[in-house]
């Protein structure tokens, strides 16, 4: 069943691409926009496990592509084939990463490090990087995902604050880049309330966190007419975690 809003936001006619769409929150990204009328190319480097995502595919306004977005040529050939598809790109929503907690930075392994950058970071200055021509186009936007963590330093998860931090600067650097043409944004979580995570943190106050779909209506309205002053934010969605 698609989520009900509680607010107007209408986005018939555009195309939306969500990177992470087989995860919690990309797949409530993925329900949002196509309730609100986009057609959406969700992308995943995997297929889910689950059918969550892959029983969308008979619904027109929603294709899956597999695609490695940490491979450049991956990237630029997604972003190609969904222009042909449908002519243009008005969202990108960069929901792609992963999270790792870990040792002191003189204690953790360069592999370690370079997963995160990979996966946090540099799939969405790919994603970014080649969809912008076409958001330019459209006049369209982006949001990404960061995270509350990334505004201090912390004891043992520095590599993940780091690709983190690096997000909203990357939002902050395409938003000035693009004034008056695409608006860039980024939303900051604390902990979302997957099953993921409630596996992890069994004893934690479960009911302090956020759902997906609750960060997934923040990102569709940065995607709004109703936000169209608003550019280089990076947005709390805590709730009371």
């Amino acid at each position: 069943m698609s989520p009900q809003t509680t607010f107007d936001v209408t986005f018939d006619g555009t195309v939306a691409v969500i990177t992470g769409a087989s995860g919690a929150l990309g797949s409530a990204a993925v329900d949002q926009f196509r309730a609100a009328g986009a057609t959406v190319c969700g992308v995943d480097v995997v297929e889910p496990d689950d059918d969550s995502v892959l029983e969308r595919e008979g619904d027109s306004a929603f294709e899956f592509h597999q695609a490695d977005l940490t491979d450049e040529d991956d990237v630029s050939a997604l972003v190609a084939d969904i222009v042909d598809d449908h002519g243009r790109i008005d969202h990108l929503l960069n929901v792609a990463g992963t999270w790792r907690g870990g040792d002191p930075i003189e204690e953790t392994d360069l592999s370690e490090f370079d997963l995160l950058m990979n996966v946090n970071l540099k799939t969405a200055f790919l994603a970014s990087k080649h969809a912008l021509p076409h958001l330019q186009e459209s006049e369209g936007s982006i949001v990404s995902v960061s995270a509350r963590s990334s505004l201090e330093g912390g004891d043992g998860d520095g590599p993940y604050r780091i690709t983190k931090a690096g997000i909203r600067l990357l939002t902050e650097t395409i938003a000035e880049e693009n004034r008056g043409r695409v608006r860039a944004n980024c939303v900051m979580p604390s902990v979302i309330d997957t099953p993921a995570n409630r596996e992890m943190m069994p004893d934690a106050d479960h009911e302090s966190w956020v759902d997906p779909a609750e960060i997934a209506d923040v990102m569709a309205v940065l995607c709004s007419d109703a936000t169209t002053v608003t550019s280089g934010g990076a947005v709390p969605v805590y709730g009371d975690a």
